[in-house]
């Protein structure tokens, strides 16, 4: 039986394809093993499979959420003072964890396992979550640090080039402590590990639909499209809809669904105020989920608040869908055939954002912007135009049509078997 390491860090939304992919060659007759931190222990080991640690151990402090979700300063706040220090540490977790293992999948931020990948010599397969993690010249992204530059998304190809590579010199300066690592370990420092050094070279999954984003000329070769690997399951609120809120979706016309995901939803500020606020405007039926937030307000008839719901169960079951633009969310939106009103937070979330609207599927506002009048503008309008609904309805169908976990599955398996 062979033993496959999925070493992954990060939120819910990192680690639930990796559970999905590990439950998938669980049922092909392998051993699979999740590396992440201590936070998830109970999680991982609760669906059978085997867990590792590996640092860091996160702190998902509100503090801490409120600064990584800064547009501008966050992603260099998570990487030169969350994930690249913690590297030398990680490193002997993910060496320990990879006795007896015959192959690692890595996941794009997971730095430590994508070395010793590397300085191990193992079959290697890398993962991708998001468009934003394969930037083109062709496809250019949408940086959560300058967003307004996507109106010039339409430029050649080689202006295109220009920013990228003008991005890239900004980011390569914060890689020093893991280039000093990789040296002691006799490695040479290899290339950027946000961009081309986080890429396997013999096999990239990219676990997003095609409708998200299709193969690019530069993209790496061994780029394969998988899809989502959909899991959706939160075991301390048990796997299905709570009674209570499937009885009030039996019982009325579709409500408009307002998350946050599983991070944003820590650094939620006025966005739960300002939706009950667009709900009252609307008159609309709406289900909020909150995660641990507590509303201090009552809420309007027809309205209803939940911890938590899984999504796969009560998206398809909304008239539109608000949310933070996660790619996880994103996903489980698409699938769920609804319209989208995206409101992004940081990271990879302007350009899911972007990439649903020019999609059709979504409208998109400002977190700055993010009001009650202007929430309820957008939602008339999204629920208005039928356009939005079709288009929903018809990507929903592609996105459910694909199987990312038997995908990611073979692709595992034919590195496996070497």
């Amino acid at each position: 039986m062979k033993r496959i390491l999925l070493a992954t860090t990060g939120s819910l939304g990192d680690l639930h394809p990796m559970l999905a992919i590990g439950l998938g060659l669980q049922q092909r007759g392998y051993r699979a093993v999740i590396a992440t931190s201590n936070l998830y222990r109970e999680k991982i080991l609760q669906t059978g499979l085997e867990f590792a640690p590996m640092r860091p151990h996160l702190d998902v402090s509100p503090e801490l959420i409120r600064q990584i979700f800064r547009p501008i300063r966050g992603p260099e706040i998570l990487m030169r003072k969350v994930l690249y220090p913690a590297v030398p540490a990680a490193y002997p977790d993910i060496v320990e964890a990879l006795r007896g293992c015959d192959l690692i999948v890595t996941h794009p931020v997971a730095f430590a396992a994508q070395i010793a990948a590397q300085k191990l010599k193992l079959p290697w397969v890398s993962t991708v979550m998001a468009p934003l993690s394969l930037p083109s010249r062709y496809d250019p992204p949408v940086y959560s640090t300058a967003p307004w530059m996507a109106k010039f998304r339409g430029l050649s190809p080689g202006v295109n080039e220009f920013v990228l590579r003008l991005s890239q010199a900004v980011v390569r300066r914060w890689m020093k402590p893991v280039a000093e690592f990789r040296a002691s370990l006799g490695l040479p420092p290899g290339e950027d590990p946000l961009f081309n050094g986080q890429h396997s070279p013999e096999c990239v999954l990219a676990m997003f639909s095609r409708v998200m984003a299709s193969p690019q000329p530069d993209w790496p070769r061994q780029t394969r499209v998988i899809g989502f690997p959909f899991y959706d399951q939160m075991e301390e609120y048990g796997q299905r809809l709570d009674p209570g809120l499937e009885r009030f979706l039996d019982d009325g016309p579709p409500p408009v669904v307002f998350t946050l995901g599983s991070s944003a939803v820590f650094d939620a500020g006025r966005f739960y105020h300002e939706s009950l606020a667009a709900v009252k405007r609307l008159g609309c039926r709406a289900v909020l989920l909150v995660g641990m937030n507590v509303l201090n307000e009552a809420l309007p008839a027809g309205t209803v608040a939940h911890p938590w719901a899984p999504y796969s169960q009560i998206f398809p079951r909304a008239a539109a869908i608000v949310h933070q633009g996660g790619i996880g969310t994103c996903g489980q939106a698409l699938a769920g055939g609804k319209p989208m009103l995206a409101m992004p937070f940081g990271f990879d979330q302007f350009d899911n954002a972007a990439r649903l609207e020019r999609l059709g599927v979504a409208r998109v506002i400002r977190r700055k912007t993010y009001s009650a009048a202007r929430a309820a503008a957008e939602l008339d309008g999204l629920l208005a135009d039928a356009k939005y609904a079709r288009k929903a309805a018809e990507t929903g169908s592609q996105v459910r049509a694909e199987d990312a976990v038997g995908a990611a599955c073979d692709a595992i398996a034919e590195r496996a078997a070497g």
